[in-house]
């Protein structure tokens, strides 16, 4: 009897141990494995910058963006600025997860862009944040002699002076189920600025962030500063009877996720819709009321024969 008790306990104990052991390989092997985190953001726009978002691979996303005139324009003038508006029509594809290449044109200065954004970094439990480079130009087609907001006059000698172009390192982590944060260094070159007063370069540092709501609703928020502290030197010196035109541009709106559609509503300082007019010409200012309502709307389509076969 006493022989068939230490067995029975000696075996008891062995296939403690083996469990044991065995839980031990699984957690190791649950350690190496990587998990990324997903949907840092709900759409590859914030409001009126880019996010570390990218297109999936062989899916096309179709943009409207739209922005109204001012708030302060008045009620019977302009309806609070739902008399005015402003629109971009973009395209942007997905030729890998990491890769995505877009086209846009707005009817602000009737410009032309286009832009690659290359996510390198992917946060995981291995990596603690993710980050995506950008690069992007626009082309300017007005009519050579046109006047812009700001008062310039603009007379364009050939098409290079038209272009402007953007460099952006995009880096953000998310910090929780609901909440995301995103730094936007931020370079853009005017090949022709709009007098010698201003620089042909202007640096910028953004940040964004979005909070969620619900399943479906997130509060999303855009600030990005602008380094201009020596052109408006040079602009107070040569203009000394104006003020400086352009101020930092501040964006708050909120995220609706139905299905294949990101629907974006905010209210933004910033009537234009690309880096060269959000980020380096924004005449408006919350504090005087020059707020501008607007809306993205983003709707994905597949290309991705696999994945439609799958679903068959």
């Amino acid at each position: 009897m006493k022989k068939s008790l230490i067995i029975i306990g000696l075996a008891l104990s062995f296939q403690s141990l083996s469990q044991d052991d065995l839980m031990k390989m699984l957690d190791n092997e649950t350690k190496n494995e990587t998990d990324y985190i997903n949907a840092t953001f709900k759409g590859s726009r914030l409001i009126n910058g880019q996010t570390i978002e990218t297109v999936s691979k062989n899916h096309l996303n179709f943009w409207i963006s739209h922005r109204f005139g001012a708030v302060n324009s008045g009620f019977i003038e302009n309806f609070f600025g739902l008399d005015q508006a402003r629109i971009r029509l973009g395209l942007e594809y997905g030729i890998t997860d990491q890769l995505t290449v877009g086209v846009g044109r707005s009817s602000q200065e009737k410009t032309y862009d286009y832009y690659a954004k290359y996510k390198a970094l992917r946060q995981s439990n291995k990596m603690p944040l993710s980050l995506a480079v950008y690069a992007s130009g626009a082309a300017n087609t007005m009519a050579t002699g046109y006047v812009m907001e700001s008062g310039s006059q603009i007379k364009f000698n050939d098409n290079l002076q038209r272009q402007t172009y953007t460099a952006q390192v995009l880096i953000a982590r998310k910090f929780s189920n609901d909440f995301s944060l995103q730094l936007m260094p931020t370079l853009i070159h005017y090949n022709m600025a709009e007098g010698p007063e201003f620089q042909n370069d202007k640096v910028s540092l953004g940040v964004g962030g979005r909070y969620k709501l619900s399943k479906r609703l997130s509060l999303n928020a855009e600030y990005y500063w602008v380094n201009t502290s020596s052109e408006e030197t040079a602009f107070k010196a040569k203009n000394p009877s104006k003020e400086y035109p352009y101020h930092n541009s501040l964006s708050l709106g909120f995220d609706i996720e139905t299905g294949g559609h990101v629907f974006q509503l905010h209210f933004t300082n910033s009537r234009g819709m690309i880096e060269r007019h959000a980020i380096g010409q924004t005449l408006g200012t919350w504090a005087n009321g020059d707020i501008f309502y607007g809306f993205n709307i983003a709707r994905t389509f597949s290309f991705d024969k696999k994945a439609k076969e799958l679903h068959k």
